[in-house]
């Protein structure tokens, strides 16, 4: 295929060579004249592990050149990638100004008749928040172009994945391939440019793919971040962190797997949030600051707000519970962030009823019917014999649980607001429908 890439920064100058060695014609384009002079002498313009030699190679073939022409460019392409920066602003929102920029120069080289024949699709690399490919990006370009997006010009989104040090290795042996496509065609050009590498390929919506590498990046401070503190804690308390991680590493069920990481309610019981208090408590006797562990748990009281909330902007008082317990087929109340959810509705003086099947009043005991007894001690009147009794009486009903009596109960369309606390089986039927909430989806 016959590539633009606008920008010669990491990504670009990568992503060039990288596609001019797999058999593309590549065109790149800078600004910045020492850029382009650097790539056409056969020189890259970055450090970069194998990225001199890769260029040098494309280059004296004839695969690569560079511009500062954006409508040679353009004649000469068919799939334009803009990997230009997007750094932060001073009060950390995302820079977008270079981003509108060669938008404007890609739709007006478009509209001066620069392209000749097939429609040609543009691609946007660089990092930006869900909503700026949609909501700016393509309003400029059919400004620009007086044509369709999706229609007259393609558009799609693909997130680099690429680590500085390692970013000619990383594109070659990608960990995942991203494509947010507006239409079939456009990520069809896009899945074409790399055809041929490993790894699994994922065509989604236009925001999914912008939304994907700050997951990613995100994810990845958060452990750096984690392993850092617990390594604080550790050394504070005379334990060596690295034996520690060695052993929490070999756990590839629990902890590094996804379990725990799909989106749903808070969570809760006996072991999380009372060791996670233990280690912030014990983190501050020794002076550790942790202020990640030390929000964990404010964070998940934030998401069990978001429920509480929810239920308020709806405007109704008869709400109804499906679920108590913390955990699915256990009668244990003790942390339950169900137990704290309903003990915050009544608390606002809702007319609350509750059905879990794996709870009766007449069969707690111990530190169960203590912790009910402090936190709901009203529970006898609240509790349901039934899914129906519940059902009857609400005019909103949270689901806390996926027990099928429950499930296939629930009523579609008219009937109460259905708030969806644990993302059901036929949650993406329901998003559609009127009188559903998700929690966090």
């Amino acid at each position: 295929m016959r590539v633009s890439v606008f920008g010669l920064g990491y990504v670009g100058c990568v992503s060039a060579a990288c596609l001019a060695s797999m058999g593309h014609e590549v065109i790149g384009v800078d600004v910045s004249q020492v850029k382009v002079d650097l790539v056409n002498d056969g020189k890259a313009p970055v450090v970069e592990e194998r990225i001199g030699e890769l260029t040098a190679e494309v280059v004296r073939s004839g695969a690569l050149r560079a511009t500062g022409d954006v409508r040679e460019a353009i004649m000469g392409s068919e799939v334009s990638l803009v990997c230009v920066g997007t750094p932060s602003e001073p009060n950390g929102s995302l820079c977008t100004t270079y981003l509108e920029r060669v938008t404007e120069q890609i739709g007006a080289a478009l509209a001066d008749g620069a392209k000749q024949g097939g429609r040609h699709t543009v691609v946007f690399r660089s990092t930006m928040l869900p909503g700026t490919c949609l909501n700016l990006l393509v309003p400029i370009l059919e400004k620009y172009t007086g044509g369709m997006a999706g229609v007259d010009v393609g558009v799609a989104v693909n997130p680099e994945f690429l680590r500085e040090g390692t970013s000619v290795r990383d594109f070659f042996d990608p960990p995942k391939t991203v494509i947010g496509e507006l239409d079939a065609a456009s990520g069809d050009a896009v899945t074409a440019l790399y055809d041929g590498l490993p790894g699994e390929v994922f065509r989604v919506p236009v925001p999914t793919a912008e939304a994907i590498k700050y997951a990613d990046n995100a994810f990845h401070g958060l452990k750096i971040g984690f392993a850092n503190e617990l390594g604080a804690v550790c050394q504070a308390l005379g334990v060596d962190s690295h034996q520690v991680i060695d052993v929490f590493l070999a756990d590839r069920k629990l902890n590094i797997s996804p379990a725990y990481l799909r989106p749903g309610f808070a969570f809760g019981g006996s072991c999380l949030p009372k060791d996670l208090r233990s280690l912030v408590h014990a983190a501050q006797r020794a002076d550790v600051s942790v202020p990640i562990l030390s929000h964990v748990l404010p964070s998940n009281s934030d998401h069990l707000q978001r429920a509480v909330d929810l239920v308020e902007r709806t405007g109704r008082r008869r709400v109804g519970l499906f679920g108590l317990s913390f955990k699915p087929g256990t009668d244990d109340l003790r942390e339950s962030p169900l137990v704290e959810l309903a003990e915050r509705l009544f608390g606002k003086g809702y007319d609350l009823r509750i059905y879990d099947a794996n709870v009766s009043l007449s069969r707690l005991m111990g530190a169960n019917r203590e912790y009910i007894e402090s936190r709901l001690p009203h529970l006898a009147q609240l509790l349901a014999d039934s899914v129906d009794e519940v059902l009857d009486h609400a005019e909103v009903c949270l689901v806390g649980t996926r027990d099928p009596a429950v499930l296939s109960a629930l009523p579609h369309g008219d009937g109460p607001v259905i708030v969806d606390l644990i993302h059901l089986p036929d949650a993406e039927t329901r998003r559609t429908e009127p009188g559903y909430v998700g929690l966090a989806w």
